[in-house]
């Protein structure tokens, strides 16, 4: 299972490592992009940033970081996605990032991880048009 409890993300996130949601489709401006929410150690307390790419509809274009920016903000400083706030603790940092997003608990992978779930995504549509 890839997901993790409340607790596991608050652990990954206490060890140094940033935890991520993927949030679905979403449209910019008549383009098709897609959105997620990560949460990650800095500067000796936690980010969340919101990122808005645009969508290839490619099941192999894993690294949604690297994506094509829908949000003006992350053009200058790509893959930073746009910052909703900071906290100072791990469990803070979750609930403002679920309280500021469409974020849910127990729906958080490891980062990088949201990219598997926009494959399946991919996925999914093709099966419902097919």
């Amino acid at each position: 299972m890839r997901h993790l409890t409340r607790a596991f993300a608050v652990g990954a996130l206490r060890r140094g490592k940033a935890v991520e949601q993927f949030l679905g489709e979403t449209t910019v401006q008549g383009v098709r992009g897609v959105r997620w929410v990560a949460v990650e150690p800095w500067s000796g307390g936690y980010r969340v940033s919101l990122h808005t790419v645009a969508d290839p509809d490619d099941e192999h274009a894993l690294d949604l970081a690297n994506l094509l920016s829908l949000d003006p903000v992350d053009e200058e400083f790509v893959g930073e996605g746009r910052e909703l706030g900071r906290a100072a603790d791990a469990e803070s940092a979750i609930d403002l990032a679920e309280r500021l997003t469409d974020a849910v608990g127990g729906r958080w992978v490891n980062a990088t991880l949201a990219g598997e779930e926009y494959a399946e995504l991919v996925r999914a549509r093709r099966s419902a048009a097919g």
